[in-house]
């Protein structure tokens, strides 16, 4: 049985009525007051109550006004960065614009420049290298290296000396070691080897540097050694050419849109080599104190080999002071002696002082006031000119000389190019000893046998080549020429005058003084010359200077060559003669038929000038 307190079942169920109508009110609603709803009661139909727009709840509005603030401060940030960037770019534009109108770029590199030494290649005409740059190693004692106010050197000096030595057994250790104690900075040794510096390098004495540095080698040791020069560290730490085509080359060697292609000179290494050799040989066979060649193109003037002995090594110029520097083809001027009859012949065959060979001319003794000059071997009192140049006559040619006349030997001379410096782009040119004023009759007699005239061994050899080429001078040059840069030159003798000498050069070999060079089968032509020394003005009794110049093949002249000896005996070797004939001569004798299949020239027994109208005059008067 239920049992219910009065009053309390009416009170409690009209609570929960109570609070069951306020929690069914809609969201955002308030009840009534009490008295509004008993005075809406007695009403028959009930008014609706208005239905405001909801508002917001306070937690809610505050998370819509933060977005916000949040939002326009993200654009505010966006601005500012924005405006900074268009900032930079305008500065990026003026920088930009004020290097392109005032200032200087920044330094491209091309590839080539980056991986190329910075001194390009000398090669051969054949493209062997000559010289060429690479990085080498050093060894530089640095007594700052440990900058700690201390030794330099972990170890003693002496102790340091001694492991030094036994990396490199030629080094001094005395001096090493005093070098060391003295605490200054100093090469130690120039260059040195990657496996040397590695040696140095496990010494464990961090004064002792291996720094790489720019190289400067020529593979071939001296071998053309005066063509090529060498180079030195210049200030700025960059190789600089001297003496050589290092030095005349040095912008282009040192042009980084040019240097990576090699520089080609006109030298043949192999005839460079043969000559070098030769001439070393018969140097040492007749005890000369010097010796210089030259081969010559002949059409084109580019020199295929150029030595003079003694050389240099251009690598060892760093440990040496450079002797041996002279140069004597185109730095020494000599009274080259006979070896200018022939230039004597053809000038005046050219003005038509020599119109028949047959003739006979005067070879007894040339008297002038007291001067009595003879020929040094009696060949009789009448000579013709292919005799007198077969015996190589002093008398016929002093006659010759003196018909021809001072102005027209002179002009023929100076046509050839005499009396200035030698025609080649060496640094390295003498000048000529060249007779001032007006020639006396002593004088031209004696410049037509070559004395009283001084010029290098390349004026010479530029000569015969104009001599026997069809008569056209042209400048002698250690570049390669394509066939479009061969110079035109200037025509000194006629082409008839040429074709004479080629005769009579070729008979010298056959009948007289230059036999020794008629190397067999290249048809050799040329001219021996022996002059006594000039020294302080005086003539020497006891120092000749021979000479032997030669053209090959005579039939089709191609090249010329001439040999010169300074001072040389009378030995063994040369018959106990100092004259060309005896030790220039066989020189050319043994190194045409060394150079000649190099040069594409055969030797051929069945080709030969024709001198079949000129041999019966050599058996003249026998």
């Amino acid at each position: 049985m239920n049992v219910q307190a009065p009053g309390l079942g009416r009170g409690l169920a009209a609570g929960i009525g109570k609070g069951s109508a306020e929690r069914q009110l809609p969201l955002g609603f308030e009840p009534a007051p009490p008295g509004a709803r008993q005075a809406a009661q007695p009403s028959a139909t009930p008014a609706r109550a208005p239905n405001p727009r909801p508002a917001l709840p306070t937690g809610r509005g505050q998370i819509v006004s933060l977005r916000q603030e949040l939002l326009l401060t993200a654009r505010a940030r966006l601005l500012v960065i924005a405006l900074l960037f268009v900032l930079i770019a305008c500065v990026a534009l003026v920088r930009i614009g004020w290097l392109g109108l005032a200032g200087e770029g920044p330094a491209r590199t091309s590839l080539d420049a980056a991986l190329l030494p910075d001194r390009g290649e000398i090669t051969d005409r054949n493209g062997v290298p000559l010289a060429r740059a690479f990085d080498a190693y050093a060894l530089w004692f640095n007594p700052r290296a440990m900058d700690d106010g201390g030794s330099p050197l972990v170890r003693s000096p002496e102790r340091v000396a001694a492991g030094l030595k036994a990396i490199f057994p030629e080094m001094d250790e005395a001096a090493t070691a005093q070098l060391l104690r003295n605490g200054r900075p100093a090469y130690l040794r120039r260059r040195i080897l990657p496996e040397e510096a590695n040696a140095v390098f496990d010494l464990g004495e961090v004064a002792l540097e291996t720094p790489r540095e720019q190289d400067r080698h020529y593979p071939q040791g001296k071998l053309a050694a005066h063509v090529l020069g060498y180079v030195v560290e210049e200030e700025d730490g960059a190789l600089g050419g001297r003496v050589g085509m290092e030095q005349v080359l040095d912008d282009r060697l040192s042009d980084p849109a040019l240097r990576a292609r090699p520089a080609a000179l006109s030298i043949d290494l192999r005839v460079q080599g043969a000559l070098e050799d030769e001439m070393r040989s018969g140097m040492l066979a007749t005890d000369a104190i010097g010796a210089a060649g030259v081969v010559l193109d002949v059409d084109t003037g580019e020199v295929l080999a150029l030595a003079s002995l003694p050389d240099f090594d251009p690598n060892r110029i760093a440990e040496e002071d450079v002797p041996n520097m002279l140069n004597r083809v185109t730095n020494q001027v000599s009274e080259l002696g006979s070896t200018f009859k022939p230039l004597t012949v053809a000038a005046a065959i050219d003005a038509g002082v020599i119109r028949d060979l047959s003739r006979d001319w005067d070879a007894r003794p040339v008297e002038i006031g007291r001067r009595r000059l003879a020929d040094y071997s009696d060949k009789g009192d009448a000579l013709n000119i292919p005799q007198a140049l077969a015996y190589s006559s002093n008398t016929v040619t002093m006659r010759v000389a003196d018909k021809l006349g001072p102005e027209k030997l002179k002009r023929v001379l100076m046509d050839l190019h005499m009396h200035e410096r030698p025609t080649i782009e060496l640094p390295a040119r003498a000048l000529p000893f060249w007779p001032k004023g007006e020639w006396s009759r002593i004088r031209t007699m004696t410049v037509g046998y070559g004395h009283g005239i001084a010029v290098t061994p390349l004026h010479l050899a530029n000569a015969y080549a104009a001599m026997v080429n069809g008569g056209v001078w042209r400048p002698a040059t250690l570049r390669k020429l394509d066939a479009d840069e061969v110079p035109r030159g200037k025509r000194v003798f006629k082409a008839s005058t040429s074709a004479r000498m080629r005769q009579l050069l070729r008979m010298i070999a056959l009948y007289g003084t230059g036999r020794s060079a008629d190397a067999e089968g290249y048809r050799v032509g040329g001219k021996t010359g022996s002059a006594e020394k000039n020294s302080d003005g005086r003539y020497s009794k006891t120092k000749l200077i021979s000479t032997f110049a030669a053209a090959f093949p005579m039939d089709r002249p191609r090249y010329v060559v001439v040999v010169v000896l300074d001072e040389p005996r009378g030995t063994i070797a040369s018959s106990y003669q100092r004259t060309a004939a005896w030790n220039a001569a066989p020189i050319v004798g043994r190194l045409v038929p060394r150079i000649g299949p190099m040069l594409d020239v055969r030797p051929d027994d069945h080709r030969d000038v024709d001198i079949s109208d000129l041999r019966y005059l050599m058996e003249k008067g026998k």
